[in-house]
């Protein structure tokens, strides 16, 4: 499974930086640790401060440690204010802040490397937001293949014969801040690895509140526990109302299956 970053970080309304590092990528430039500045691809889920407000460090680190420009992927809606935020920062900082500026809708999907590629899919918060699959294809040998040996498939490929369909795997699938309609989505069910938020978690917070905040409560993920598809399940963005025992105690009154997949990022 595909491992966060020990600096990864995301806490509802003062930031939200997560880090894949085996990718070279983050989610949200809401902090940017020192880790961060070593990932080349940045999802950007929308535009609210505890999700981009460290965009323009990240960039100027990567300038002044002499790495390429950054891509920033962001849905269509931010790209005018991202550029006027840009351009407040040039002037501010003297500094050429070059960027590569990729922008996708929902269904769009657009490569990575020669491997991985990311799918976009829809989320449902306040503002213009958008989520993210990466996802990745590998070769699966054909059944009627099956049992051969290594030389004997060899051979079949020498001699030109397909052997293998390629296979699409989500590998990990990030939500964003959204209402929880976005864990509906085939992409987001299936990814191996799910990164959702869980912004409230009890009470206090009722989950007609949650949304009309267009954020999830805990509720509502365990209402889907059965069609919730996932190996392994990170829960992000609590509020910083919560505890971390306040948090570990509500998760605990997940169904059983879904508690044992499911872990925090606090």
């Amino acid at each position: 499974m595909l491992k966060l970053s020990p600096d990864s970080v995301s806490i509802g309304s003062l930031g939200t930086c997560i880090q894949v590092p085996s990718l070279s990528l983050a989610f949200d430039m809401g902090l940017a640790p020192a880790s961060a500045l070593h990932r080349s691809v940045v999802l950007l889920s929308h535009g609210h401060m505890d999700h981009i407000s460290s965009v323009g460090h990240h960039i100027a680190r990567r300038e002044l440690l002499k790495l390429p420009p950054a891509t920033y992927i962001m849905p269509p809606e931010m790209v005018e204010g991202f550029h006027a935020l840009l351009a407040a920062y040039r002037k501010l900082d003297g500094s050429r802040l070059e960027v590569d500026l990729v922008t996708l809708r929902p269904g769009d999907s657009h490569p990575l490397n020669d491997r991985l590629f990311v799918r976009t899919f829809p989320t449902y918060h306040v503002i213009p937001s958008l989520g993210y699959a990466i996802c990745s294809q590998r070769g699966k040998l054909k059944p009627q293949y099956h049992g051969l040996l290594g030389p004997d498939i060899r051979a079949l490929r020498t001699a030109g014969v397909d052997v293998e369909d390629l296979v699409e795997t989500v590998d990990v699938a990030f939500t964003g801040d959204t209402k929880v309609e976005a864990l509906d989505a085939d992409l987001v069910r299936e990814a191996q690895l799910l990164i959702a938020e869980a912004t409230f978690v009890d009470d206090r917070i009722s989950v007609e509140k949650a949304r009309r905040t267009f954020h999830t409560h805990l509720d509502e993920i365990a209402a889907r526990a059965d069609v919730l598809e996932n190996e392994h399940i990170i829960l992000t963005h609590f509020s910083a109302r919560y505890s971390k025992t306040e948090i570990d105690k509500a998760l605990d009154a997940l169904p059983p299956d879904l508690r044992l997949r499911v872990t925090t990022l606090l």
